[in-house]
């Protein structure tokens, strides 16, 4: 079988409707968005289990800190809008925690 290159497949396809991927690969943006997805998903881990409501705030906070990082570096407003209002309403759960 012979491999071609993404770049000739879609050549062959002569088609309007096939984009090439956008986003950047193994750059800081790359690195830092799969280990904020891995705190979301520990976050949501936590969450699920019932009993870690401190690690749930904590690891949620650290993978939505990353993925806002993330939206910078891409200039993405909706990525800077969304996680800067959850790490905000985050902080205010682990402050909420501390105080209490």
């Amino acid at each position: 079988m012979e491999y071609k290159k993404l770049d000739d497949k879609i050549k062959e396809l002569q088609s309007t409707r096939v984009f090439k991927k956008v986003t950047p690969k193994f750059d800081l943006s790359w690195y830092v968005k799969w280990v904020a997805s891995v705190f979301i998903l520990l976050a949501v881990c936590f969450r699920a289990s019932g009993g870690y409501h401190m690690l749930d705030l904590y690891t949620s906070f650290i993978g939505t800190l990353g993925w806002f990082w993330v939206g910078y570096l891409w200039h993405d407003r909706a990525l800077i809008l969304l996680c800067g209002a959850l790490a905000t309403l985050l902080f205010t759960g682990i402050l909420k925690a501390f105080i209490s």
